[in-house]
């Protein structure tokens, strides 16, 4: 997906303070889909745009909001916009591009997560702010204390919207719409369109326009896609081997399936000498903010996540993105590598695959119709598991419950489709009733307050190889 270097937010007729603060930004042509989503929001109409992370959709919605509210009304009037998002780090993210856009405007902005107290964030509402972003829990949270009311809202967006639902927040969602008034004006955006988003846009959005850039479930061309055979017991060795010998990476976030992999990962990496961390959805919100500000300013080298963090985190910078576990959903790997090779910079996406994820790697390659390149020159290289690559993988077996996932001959045994077929960060599966609850997979509902936004799981040909996916020079 290439800029259309012949649109520049100069010519999308957008007001003067809001041109002023994208050009603090250092922003000059924007991306396919901001150039197409923009007029199509300033006009007033509803919008369902499909794109890829990593494309600049947060300024696609954010600006032409933010310019519509400031020419509706008298700022500090009510709650006029609205910006659902999943997860907590994606709507802290999503607050600072409203600062950033509307640096020089009127409006005001508030956010309302789960995981932390809602003392100050009901202190923020009394405020009246103009626009508030908020994850589906906490906001149903204060609404039925009365703290929150929808009934002024003029603009409503839905970012993330696949996360969302795969999340389990289907029914909040759809209690928060029911809230709102009639006449408004809706944006969705979506890495993906299933059915159940078609259904969710026909009862939401009227008459909507549609932008889609890039087909779903692409990789961006500046990605260069590897791969590393190895048994699961020699992870961890060629980690550290990989980030001790290969100084081309300069910052890496690192994915694990499960919690009690990521700490165990980043404790090792630590006692290495790599200065590591992780982050997931057991640490405290406050942990998880220090552990990203450590990562984005460069004092902690390497990020190890589960998939808590594949979208909505924009750290400038990140080199490589590893896969210590091949994810068994094949779009969070595409949702994963888009980390790396952010505004036209280009990344190195490694993948460590066992025998039992050789299906995973499979159902990645047809899903991005990639053949990821094999990097054959480290020590802990298994030609076995490089032979089952060709063969369709090892003897059809059930997956494990906390290991590296099952293969088959061809495409292992079927799962579940979405959320209720991953397993938990804990390792356990969870039934269908219990996906929606807290991480910890006990089946009983969660009621303390703010974890109600706690209920996802977390679980072309690439160029000549290079040692241990050395990267390369940006376009």
């Amino acid at each position: 997906m290439q800029t259309d270097h012949s649109i520049r937010f100069d010519s999308l007729e957008l007001i003067a303070p809001i041109l002023r603060a994208v050009q603090d930004e250092g922003y000059t042509e924007p991306t396919p889909v901001q150039s197409a989503a923009i007029p199509i929001v300033l006009e007033g109409s509803d919008l369902i745009a499909t794109a890829k992370t990593g494309t600049g959709k947060t300024a696609a919605f954010a600006i032409p909001m933010l310019q519509l509210l400031q020419e509706s009304g008298a700022p500090g009037d009510a709650l006029r916009g609205l910006i659902l998002t999943p997860t907590r780090e994606l709507a802290l993210q999503i607050h600072e591009n409203l600062r950033a856009y509307g640096r020089h405007l009127k409006l005001t902005h508030a956010v309302v997560v789960g995981g932390v107290s809602a003392g100050p964030q009901i202190q923020a509402m009394r405020r009246r702010p103009d626009i508030l972003v908020a994850t589906p829990g906490r906001l149903l949270d204060l609404m039925g204390q009365g703290k929150i009311r929808l009934r002024d809202i003029e603009i409503a967006v839905l970012d993330e919207a696949d996360r969302m639902l795969d999340m389990g927040f289907i029914r909040d969602v759809r209690k928060i719409v029911d809230a709102l008034p009639r006449q408004r004006q809706t944006l969705l955006f979506s890495a993906t369109i299933s059915s159940e988003i078609t259904k969710l846009t026909g009862e939401m959005l009227r008459k909507p326009a549609r932008v889609e850039v890039t087909p779903p479930a692409t990789v961006a061309d500046n990605i260069t896609q590897k791969v590393l055979f190895v048994d699961q017991g020699d992870k961890r060795d060629l980690l550290a081997r990989l980030l001790k010998d290969d100084d081309s990476i300069g910052s890496a976030l690192v994915f694990t399936r499960t919690r009690h992999r990521a700490n165990r990962v980043a404790r090792q990496l630590s006692q290495a000498g790599i200065k590591a961390d992780a982050i997931h959805s057991d640490k405290s919100q406050g942990a998880r903010q220090k552990a990203l500000e450590a990562f984005d300013r460069g004092r902690v080298r390497v990020l190890v996540a589960t998939d808590i963090v594949a979208r909505g985190i924009d750290v400038d910078g990140i080199t490589h993105v590893i896969n210590f576990e091949i994810p068994n959903e094949a779009e969070n790997y595409v949702h994963r590598i888009g980390r790396t090779a952010r505004a036209g910079a280009a990344g190195i996406a490694l993948s460590f695959c066992n025998a039992d994820e050789i299906s995973y790697l499979a159902d990645i390659e047809k899903l991005t119709g990639i053949r990821l390149q094999e990097v054959d020159e480290h020590p802990h290289r298994n030609q076995g598991i490089a032979a089952m690559r060709d063969r369709g993988g090892p003897a059809k077996k059930k997956a494990p419950s906390g290991g590296g996932g099952g293969g088959s001959s061809q495409r292992g045994p079927r799962r579940a489709s979405g959320a209720a077929q991953s397993q938990g960060e804990g390792g356990k599966h969870r039934s269908p009733r219990n996906k929606r609850r807290g991480d910890g997979g006990s089946g009983k509902p969660n009621r303390q307050p703010g974890n109600r936004d706690q209920r996802g799981n977390e679980a072309a040909v690439a160029p000549a190889a290079a040692p241990f996916g050395r990267r390369p020079r940006a376009a």
